[in-house]
């Protein structure tokens, strides 16, 4: 097991959302899968190029100019775009990546987007420098947030995703219909954003850091709606029907 640095990052009501940073081997895991299915694709066209290429010569014809520019084009696609076209449409991840359990992210936590996959995979080629990622290595060594050269540019980390079956029970968070009305007039818009950032990247969590950041959380606006939340599993459920009858417009009291 890799050590896990972790990403550190304080919302608006001072409650700290932490992320572990994937470290070299989980990287090169997710490289070295992405490399294989290159590999693969690669061998793919050849073979796909000398079929076509010998059914053209049996005719008495030489493949076409326009056929070997394409072939051409499909090789400089799959080795410079396919990191980013799967960052971009994946939300962070390769198959490689999501072979891994590793996600791109913003450094503030946001999800990245198309430009910010483009950008931290145009540094690749110098990252990949002299061979098998030499200055990346270094560059990941030397930062603080385990980071290349890419990732500086587009302003982006690496994080592991916690998807392992010991978080399965904190997956069970319907939200309880029978969950009284409370008075959610009196929850600000940066506490709304502090339940929702929780929500959009729970999931990722550690689940004994999940289980402890809900609980922050829940009894920070339990305490201002003057109710009590007690413990796991109710505390996202209480955040939960909190967060939805907000977003419906609900603005009674809880009857206590």
């Amino acid at each position: 097991m890799e050590p896990l640095d972790k990403l550190t990052i304080d919302t608006p009501e001072q409650t700290a959302l932490e992320f572990p940073l994937a470290g070299i081997g989980s990287r090169f895991i997710a490289m070295a899968t992405d490399s294989a299915i290159q590999i693969i694709a690669a061998f793919a066209l050849i073979i796909l190029g000398l079929i076509m290429g010998r059914s053209l010569s049996l005719l008495g014809s030489a493949a076409p100019q326009w056929m070997i520019a394409v072939w051409i084009i499909l090789f400089f696609l799959l080795y410079s775009a396919y990191f980013a076209f799967f960052e971009a449409i994946w939300n962070g991840q390769t198959p490689g990546k999501r072979y891994a359990q590793i996600r791109v992210m913003k450094d503030d936590g946001r999800p990245i987007t198309a430009y910010d996959s483009i950008a931290r995979n145009l540094l690749r080629i110098v990252d990949q420098l002299p061979l098998f990622y030499g200055v990346g290595i270094i560059s990941v060594f030397l930062s603080k947030q385990n980071k290349r050269l890419g990732d500086f540019v587009a302003g982006t980390v690496v994080v592991h995703e916690k998807t392992v079956e010991a978080a399965r029970p904190f997956l069970d968070t319907q939200v309880d219909a029978s969950a009284p009305a409370y008075d959610v007039s009196l929850i600000s818009p940066d506490e709304l954003h502090l339940i929702e950032a929780f929500f959009q990247r729970r999931d990722s969590l550690d689940p004994a850091l999940r289980g402890s950041m809900a609980a922050q959380i829940a009894n920070r606006i339990a305490g201002k709606l003057g109710v009590q939340v007690y413990g796991w599993p109710y505390n996202e459920k209480f955040l939960e029907a909190v967060h939805a009858q907000y977003r419906s417009g609900g603005r009674l009291r809880a009857t206590q």
